[in-house]
């Protein structure tokens, strides 16, 4: 019959090993038991000598869980790390291994008490699922034995079968684990990870699991399965395009676009005929299919460096789970969720997150995740926190579990005492109300007890930032990052884009003062249309202003734009990583060329430039005099300032909050900086971190800065902060802490904040 799979040898006995595993899955074996007729089968159906199933054990090391050929007492005795061995080499690459002289391997361990000697060759491939190693399937010949493709793809398929069969609870590789993990599981735990999104949340754990279990893994009729698969792909794009023409999706204005990207992926015909061709070659249903380019692209995309196409991972892993979800007819049974809860996943596309009941969902927990993921961007519109970067938190909770995101704290806390839940449940409620009754009062001036005026604004990336300006009554925008509407579009916004967006963005502002960052990509922030070099140091490497003047035409095409955007305004523009005087001449050079076009050509000028720089490079302040004569204002960026002075690492989880802002060292620094720009006559203001955090703005304050920008949320505690602050008294404090030898005088400022009735 047409269309039926022809395959013999591998495929043939595959189908049937198939079959007998599911049988034997039915009976009422132990755990073990069925582990051990597992191990047994495979070996025959493959014709080798042994058998034995690996089993990872806390995503750090391999377990031998069963074995046909070696010792039986050396099950759950032989232990390989990931990476170790031919086997722990497979589980750390996620990848097939057929070595035919395996102990001359330069990664082969010998183990002993296995009793191995005799064998010469070994196939083994890993058990996957949803990305995740679960464990090795090793077959091992006397002989030198050569296995060819087909075996290591029936191999391959046999392990999709045990990756489902544990996900369907038939089969368990983790029991004896479970068991003594179970009263840690009791316990309240709290998790580090990644701000992506700031704010908190509480509510019960649910995991973005899907439900998805597949059943079928051999095809009965190849074309049928080819024609299934198009059909439902056609049904999934369908279904996507209905999502953007939502009303409330329509409105999320940059957001959108970040869908538009996903829409763009599910087109790709790449993808989809790679699904077609595992249905045509391998002889699998279409949802086999789907989870082995799914588990195979996975494998590759995780070994690449580029931050921005790993967070592409994301959105594919999120359309093959869109896809099965059709193909296996799974929106039917959606579970019903708690009243509040925060959702758990490993990574979590776009389009995902939106299929939740955006009222109910309290915050999003990643294992995996950026700043520059899609996904964070959306959450961003729904002012929905999100943490990522939380390592092992799929395994460290359980469903059902309470859980508190504070992802401005970059921490989660997981089944708190009702005491500590109380205490958190306050926090957010009085965040709440502060929110109100400062907005309530946004009229009122950042005007301190002894009369000095300090200027509040807002960092923005996306034009539906600017109400929060508004309802925070912020004095204007301090930072535009005029980079993330290049890094959610799928091709380089031309000049006349460009224009449109500025444009939009000083509309929306109503006369308030908006200043405009040039474009700072590269290190973390990478767009998806350039080709990037991998760089061992990327956040100090080819990156903000050094991409600008490399390729001035770029510079100069968004300077054009913020020319045209601001014609009869004011333009407030700087350039962000500045490390020396003549880099900030160079990039002004270009400024004035586009100013002399505009003007030959008829344009209408801005009323008012004024031009600055971001200090991030601790090398400038050794430049501060020079530059002071050229610039019209400074703006010191904290976040990469202090990752240089200190040498750390920002993004890195270990590292967080080893050094602190609030040293006697950064103090005598940016009091330097203050001083030095105030004899200049040069106007100063910072837009990190720092800046949001109302013990580190009063410390700023004491330290001579008057201008502070942050996200539109942290200005009203901001506003209450400086509204009971003395100015001249603060800056008396801090002049007798900038001696000190300490680590942090941040108990100091606590404890003269609580002395003197400010509000932090």
């Amino acid at each position: 019959m047409t269309g039926k799979n022809d395959k013999t040898s591998a495929w043939g006995g595959s189908r049937r090993l198939l079959k007998l595993l599911r049988d034997q899955m039915k009976g009422k074996s132990t755990n073990q038991e069925r582990l051990a007729q597992t191990v047994n089968l495979i070996a025959r159906d493959m014709n080798a000598e042994v058998c034995s199933i690996y089993v990872m054990r806390r995503g750090e090391y391999l377990e031998l869980a069963a074995t046909m050929g070696l010792k039986p007492e050396a099950v759950y005795q032989t232990r390989l790390h990931k990476g170790e061995g031919i086997v722990g080499q497979c589980a750390a690459l996620a990848l097939p291994m057929a070595v035919s002289d395996a102990p001359r391997h330069p990664n082969f361990a010998y183990r002993p008490e296995t009793g191995e000697e005799p064998y010469q060759s070994m196939l083994g491939v890993p058990i996957l699922r949803s990305g995740r190693v679960l464990g090795v399937i090793a077959v091992q010949n006397v002989t030198h034995r050569h296995y060819d493709e087909e075996e290591v793809e029936a191999l391959e398929t046999i392990a999709m079968v045990l990756a489902e069969l544990i996900a369907g609870g038939a089969l368990s590789v983790s029991a004896l684990e479970a068991e003594s993990s179970k009263e840690e599981l009791e316990k309240p735990d709290r998790i580090k990870g990644l701000c992506l999104n700031e704010g908190m949340g509480i509510g019960e754990a649910v995991f973005h699991n899907r439900g998805i279990v597949i059943n079928r893994i051999i095809a009965d009729d190849i074309d049928e399965e080819v024609e299934r698969l198009e059909k439902t792909v056609k049904e999934m794009r369908s279904s996507i395009d209905e999502m953007l023409t939502r009303t409330d999706i329509a409105a999320m204005g940059e957001q959108r676009e970040v869908l538009e990207t996903y829409r763009m992926f599910a087109e790709d015909r790449g993808w989809v005929g790679k699904i077609t061709e595992a249905i045509r070659v391998g002889g699998m249903t279409a949802e086999a299919a789907v989870q082995k380019i799914q588990n195979e692209t996975r494998s590759r995309m995780s070994k690449i460096s580029d931050p921005y196409l790993r967070e592409r991972l994301a959105d594919l892993d999120d359309l093959a789970n869109r896809l099965l979800h059709h193909l296996l007819d799974l929106d039917e049974d959606k579970p019903e969720l708690p009243d509040e809860f925060v959702l758990l996943a490993r990574t979590l596309g776009p389009a995902e997150l939106l299929d939740y009941d955006w009222d109910r969902l309290k915050g999003v927990i990643l294992e995996e995740g950026s700043p520059t993921a899609h996904v964070a961007l959306v959450a961003q519109a729904l002012e929905l926190p999100i943490i990522g970067r939380c390592r092992d938190v799929l395994t460290r909770v359980r469903e059902g579990d309470m859980v508190v995101l504070d992802a401005s704290h970059d921490q989660v806390f997981v089944r708190p005492k009702d005491d500590v839940l109380r205490t958190l449940r306050t926090s957010v409620k009085d965040k709440k109300l502060r929110w109100e009754e400062v907005s309530a009062a946004k009229e009122l001036a950042p005007v301190s007890l002894d009369n000095q005026r300090i200027s509040l604004n807002v960092n923005v990336g996306l034009l539906m930032d600017l109400p929060h300006m508004h309802a925070a009554g912020a004095d204007g925008v301090g930072l535009y990052r005029t980079e993330v509407p290049f890094m959610v579009r799928k091709s380089l916004p031309d000049v006349s884009e460009q224009t449109e967006l500025y444009r939009k963005a000083m509309d929306r502002a109503e006369g308030k003062p908006v200043v405009f960052r040039t474009l700072d990509v590269g290190g973390d922030k990478v767009l998806p249309y350039w080709s990037s070099i991998a760089e061992e140091n990327p956040a100090m490497g080819w990156r903000a202003i050094r991409i600008g003047l490399d390729r001035p035409a770029l510079l100069r095409q968004q300077l054009r734009a913020l020319i045209r955007a601001c014609a009869g305004r004011q333009l407030d523009v700087m350039f962000p990583m500045i490390s020396e005087t003549a880099e900030f001449k160079a990039a002004r050079a270009l400024l004035d060329r586009e100013l002399e076009r505009e003007k030959t050509i008829g344009g209408t000028l801005p009323e008012k430039i004024r031009v600055g720089a971001m200090l991030e490079v601790p090398a400038l302040i050794w430049q501060l005099i020079p530059l002071c004569k050229e610039v019209d204002f400074l703006s010191v960026g904290s976040n990469d300032l202090l990752q240089f002075v200190f040498a750390t690492d920002r993004g890195n989880t270990r590292l967080a909050r080893r050094y602190d802002a609030l040293s006697p060292g950064v103090l005598k620094m940016m009091r330097n900086i203050a001083e030095t720009t105030h004899k200049a006559g040069v106007d100063l203001s910072l837009c990190g971190d720092m800046a949001g955090q109302p013990i580190e703005a009063m410390a700023l304050i004491g330290c001579g800065f008057k201008s502070l920008s942050m996200p539109a949320q942290q200005v009203p505690d901001a506003k209450k902060m400086v509204r009971s602050l003395n100015v001249d008294s603060i800056k008396e404090f801090i002049t007798g802490l900038l001696e000190k030898p300490n680590h942090s005088v941040r108990s100091e400022l606590e404890n003269y904040a609580k002395t003197a009735n400010v509000v932090i």
